[in-house]
């Protein structure tokens, strides 16, 4: 069997292998997607309370979109994050030959 045909037992997912994970390397990928997550969102709502308060003259705190976004969207994505690649590992363990 060569590799390619090996790697297309596990499914893809947008060219991304879903079989394989070890548990360090499945917590590190949960990880990962969360702080991408922070970092995306905030940065989108540090942009958007820009524009909210030079366009509509308020002054809202730019230290809310740490709050109030990013940390609550980077929570949800590592929960989500856990699951999916907990789930993939746990998968991989009971198939395994």
């Amino acid at each position: 069997m060569t590799m390619e045909d090996k790697a297309d037992q596990g499914g893809k997912f947008l060219g991304f292998p879903l079989e394989g994970f070890g548990f360090f390397t499945s917590l590190l990928l949960a990880a990962a997607s969360g702080f991408f997550t922070f970092f995306l969102v905030t940065a989108l709502s540090i942009f958007a309370l820009l524009f909210w308060n030079q366009l509509g003259h308020h002054s809202v705190n730019y230290a809310d979109s740490y709050l109030y976004c990013g940390f609550p969207a980077a929570v949800v994505v590592w929960t989500l994050g856990l699951f999916v690649f907990g789930y993939l590992w746990i998968r991989s363990k009971i198939h395994a030959k």
